[in-house]
Formats: C-alpha cells, structure tokens, sequence
C-alpha cells in the first residue's frame, strides 16, 4: 500500500507504476493499493496533472477514488510506503503501528532507491506545474525497483 497526503497525487502513481512493473517482471500475485492519511481529498479521482503523466509515460490511469488509511488497512497490509516521513507520523497517530515499523513492514519510497538522500520523502507536486508530476513519477520510477526487490524477499520468506 502507498500512501500520501490526499491519495490523489503521489500515492496512485506509486499504485500505477507499481501494478505495471510487477506484471512486466511476472509478479501477478501481488495487489498494490494506496491512501491518504488527511481526510482532504475524500472520494475524488486521481488528480487530472498526475493522470495526464502516467497516460504521457505510458502507464495505465484508470479508475481511482481517494481515501483514508486505516488502521486495519496497516495490520493487514505486507509492506506500506509512505511518500514522506510526515505522512508515517500520521499513520502513528491512527493506532498502533508500531509493529509495522518494527517488522520492516513500513518504510518510506525513497528507502528504495538506493540514490535518494537517507530518510527524505518524495514532494508533493500538487502545488506546481506539470515539471512536479514527472518529477513525482521520476522519482517513483526509481524506487520501484527495489519495492519489487522486497516483495520478492516477503515471498520467498512466506514459501519458507
């Protein structure tokens, strides 16, 4: 599960890009979902900018309705990204997700991508031009890679 401030921006695109890559590498036994963790943007669609950038680059946008993590949605869920640290503290606030944390079962996107700065979050391009949402998938892109690394490791450690 990805999970942003609104779920209309970062976090479906992290969903989209996800879905596309797992099925291109033979993962398909994998569902990828995502949320926000502000009540803000509550039953919209995916913004039209982050939308425009996936169709541009060759993803699927499909269908998508923002909504809010829960705390079930945490406990139940294999691995949860978060977009920036931020967005963790509120998932802090929802209950006791700290045994997510501890288990590596939540982490940030950045965690992934082996060139990002250590504990920094992807920005949020809600607040710019189209510039920040191919920067958003960018950014995305590059950590996709290592997410798909990691369920692969839940995978085997599952078999075994």
């Amino acid at each position: 599960m990805f999970v942003c401030w609104g779920n209309i921006c970062r976090s479906p695109i992290a969903e989209r890009v996800a879905e596309q890559r797992a099925s291109a590498v033979g993962l398909s036994d994998v569902r990828f979902s995502s949320a926000a963790t502000s009540t803000e943007e509550l039953g919209r669609p995916m913004d039209p900018r982050a939308a425009a950038v996936l169709r541009q680059y060759g993803y699927r946008d499909g269908d998508h309705v923002a909504h809010q993590i829960t705390a079930e949605e945490i406990d139940g869920a294999d691995l949860v990204i978060a977009m920036e640290p931020l967005h963790i503290e509120r998932m802090r606030r929802l209950g006791d997700v700290d045994s997510a944390l501890d288990e590596g079962r939540m982490a940030l996107l950045t965690e992934f991508d082996p060139d990002a700065q250590p504990g920094s979050g992807v920005p949020d391009p809600w607040y710019g031009g189209p510039e920040g949402f191919e920067d958003t998938l960018a950014a995305v892109e590059a950590a996709i890679p290592g997410v798909l690394d990691r369920i692969r490791e839940l995978q085997q450690q599952s078999v075994s």
